[in-house]
């Protein structure tokens, strides 16, 4: 009795480009639908979207910070007369925190302002969504970048809590 190396090789390599076929598979799937950068936070309110949109801006006042800019999809759709789910993000910073920042690190500037994400939920309600500062700044490697990112790490942990609750 004789063993046919060349039908084992055959099977062998069919197999393999099976699995290498599924595993390629499920990776384009992952990519579709990416999860959340590192340092995401999202929070679920039971505030409704402009209800919570108005909390923010308040949060934000509140906290000393400038609310330097916002976008909006659902208020532009809105103009043109298409109805989606409310979305704005509201782009939040302060000048001695940009002075810092650019102190620390030119190259983070792009990272600023900061944003906030407001975000229609199927049943009414609506949710915040931010990156903590910490998580941000991190890949520019700077001592002064990371103590100030921390600071700012608890002023939008409030700017968000204060707007969440009920």
């Amino acid at each position: 009795m004789t063993f046919d190396f060349s039908h084992a090789l055959k099977d062998a390599v069919f197999a393999m480009a099976s699995v290498v076929f599924v595993a390629t598979s499920m990776i384009a799937a992952a990519a579709d639908q990416p999860g959340p950068l590192p340092g995401t936070v999202t929070i679920k309110t039971t505030h409704g979207f402009d209800a919570l949109a108005g909390r923010v801006e308040k949060a934000i006042a509140d906290r000393k910070m400038g609310p330097v800019a916002q976008a909006s999809a659902s208020r532009g759709a809105a103009a043109r007369g298409i109805k989606i789910p409310g979305n704005a993000v509201l782009m939040v910073f302060r000048n001695d925190y940009a002075v810092r920042m650019l102190n620390a690190s030119v190259p983070a500037g792009i990272e600023a302002p900061l944003r906030i994400y407001i975000t229609e939920n199927p049943d009414g309600t609506a949710s915040l969504t931010y990156r903590t500062p910490s998580a941000v700044f991190a890949p520019y490697r700077s001592k002064a970048l990371d103590e100030m990112a921390k600071e700012l790490d608890g002023i939008f942990e409030n700017i968000v809590r204060d707007a969440a609750k009920g």
